[in-house]
């Protein structure tokens, strides 16, 4: 009879410690694939390919963007969940990965069990906005309309469970204000409605409403930020608004599948932020209206765990459903 003594045992666990470090220590040693639940050309493949070109420059291997578009990122997502947890696999999530485990209840995978927090790459203000013509020159004027009218107001969204329908949704909820849903098949045609005044006003990404506000075909009210947008400092939030408290914001980070080696995790999040320093990158993911914000993995679990409960809650109040 063979006996496994303590010492033997103490041997094998150090031997075991100093290979998977040996081995965390080399990687990466051949391409990394980063997943984009999106089709390419838009926000997120533009942020994703940034952020990808100088980590791959930074790590000596390349960071390649795969597309996997559909179904609001969850056929993305999924890919990287169910991925080998050794670092080659990463997943560029978004608001909607915090959005989609209320609004579809029957997902194949579990994003907060199966996905771990690499960093946040950036946050996107959205802004509130209404047709010049509207009789809503400032948030304090929707409110009071919205509250001696309830219901009478109408705003545009891109559909059932956008982001412009879920920030409408917090704001009336926050504010005590009750507004009517008009869900367009698009961010493109409820913005026409908006700018064509046929519906009052809308919620919508900065970088999309920004240029239309500069040339005067919208009129914006407010951020939805805590913190004034630095591509649009002029705006007030609408903490400052009249509606204490509220902040919603688009976001953009880096995901590994659950079980991923820490040590891994800690050398991604290293890469990530110095990356994100790096002026250049700044100054792109800018353009984008797109805020520069990095973190450690632990800050942006606690993020993103957050996100998740206050989304279920909007979701579950507002009784928002998807088809």
């Amino acid at each position: 009879m063979t006996f496994f003594s303590p010492r033997r045992a103490f041997l094998l666990a150090a031997l075991t410690m100093a290979s998977a470090t040996a081995w965390s220590q080399a990687y990466p040693t051949r391409p990394i694939r980063l997943v984009v639940g999106y089709p390419a050309g838009g926000a997120s493949d533009v942020a994703a390919r940034i952020v990808a070109q100088k980590i791959g420059e930074r790590m000596g291997q390349a960071v390649v963007v795969e597309n996997r578009p559909g179904s609001a990122g969850n056929i993305g997502a999924d890919v990287v969940a169910k991925a080998a947890p050794d670092g080659y696999t990463l997943l560029l999530g978004t608001i909607s990965l915090s959005v989609n485990p209320s609004l579809y209840p029957k997902m194949s995978y579990d994003p907060v069990k199966d996905l771990t927090a690499i960093s946040m790459i950036s946050s996107t203000a959205f802004l509130l906005v209404t047709n010049p013509n509207a009789p809503y020159p400032t948030t304090k004027a929707l409110l009071d309309a919205a509250r001696a009218r309830p219901g009478s107001i109408n705003y545009a969204t891109a559909g059932n469970g956008s982001g412009s329908h879920l920030f409408t949704e917090l704001l009336a909820s926050t504010a005590g204000i009750k507004l009517t849903h008009v869900p367009y098949k698009g961010a493109a045609p409820a913005m026409n409605d908006v700018l064509g005044n046929q519906v009052s006003l809308t919620f919508d990404n900065i970088i999309t409403t920004l240029p239309l506000v500069k040339a005067g075909k919208l009129r914006a009210l407010a951020v939805s930020t805590k913190k004034r947008s630095r591509v649009a400092p002029d705006i007030p939030t609408l903490d400052e608004s009249g509606v204490p408290g509220f902040d919603a914001t688009a976001w953009f980070g880096l995901f590994a599948p659950a079980g991923t080696p820490r040590d891994i995790i800690a050398r991604l999040n290293h890469e990530v932020v110095e990356a994100v320093k790096d002026p250049v990158v700044s100054a792109r993911l800018l353009e984008l209206g797109a805020e520069p914000s990095t973190g450690t993995p632990e800050a942006f679990e606690s993020f993103y765990k957050g996100e998740v409960a206050k989304w279920r809650k909007v979701v579950q109040s507002a009784g928002i459903h998807v088809d």
